[in-house]
């Protein structure tokens, strides 16, 4: 696998012919896609599709069998299942991960859960917390950093209607910033929100005509 930050300028992220196979069994069969800066861009799959994969791929913490994969500045990642330890308070995580990402500050972080309308204390331990709850905190530490490039798995899975609809606030918010936002799930029922989608489907991707409430395909 080949992570570069030499990609076409106006492209942060792009995949080139990427192959993944369990066994004898191929789960990504030849997937290329480029994600240009400024895109809220979805992937879509039925359960099994390999997802997860595909992510884990992108994210580095999985190899391909072949192909490339190349990114243009930091990324972010937001998993389905937060990567929280529930003995660590609020305020512990946002340590953590400040000192994970060599941040001089972590004033970023503190405006995204007030964007989110978290209203959690940061003492509060993560056991404590609902699921949704978990996940504007798990959402926040992925964009903290600020990165050109953030992945998001389910990303809004437990969010009550209100906090849905401040997550695509944000997600629009950052692609006017120049930032990539790429979201996978499941389902395509937010396909109005998104500049272009596309479906993985037998090991490759298929681009979905259709989407664009911000101009894209």
């Amino acid at each position: 696998m080949n992570f570069s930050h030499q990609v076409p300028a106006g492209t942060v992220l792009r995949l080139h012919d990427v192959h993944k196979a369990y066994g004898r069994r191929p789960v990504l069969r030849g997937v290329s896609l480029d994600v240009p800066s400024g895109c809220l861009l979805g992937i879509v799959g039925a359960n099994g599709a390999s997802k997860s994969t595909l992510l884990r791929i992108l994210v580095g913490q999985a190899a391909a069998d072949s192909g490339t994969v190349r990114c243009r500045g930091r990324i972010g990642y937001c998993p389905q299942e937060a990567v929280l330890h529930p003995a660590l308070t609020v305020r512990e995580h946002v340590r953590f991960f400040q000192a994970a990402y060599r941040l001089d500050d972590c004033g970023r972080v503190w405006q995204l859960l007030e964007q989110l309308r978290f209203d959690e204390s940061p003492r509060s331990r993560l056991h404590t917390l609902s699921g949704g709850t978990r996940q504007k905190l798990n959402l926040a530490l992925g964009l903290m950093h600020d990165p050109e490039v953030l992945l998001l798995d389910e990303p809004y899975q437990g969010f009550d209607w209100e906090t849905y609809l401040r997550f695509w606030d944000i997600a629009r918010s950052l692609c006017e910033r120049g930032r990539a936002v790429v979201v996978v799930s499941h389902l395509a029922h937010d396909r109005e929100r998104l500049d272009v989608l596309h479906r993985l489907r037998d090991g490759v991707l298929e681009a979905e005509h259709g989407a664009g409430a911000g101009g894209g395909a």
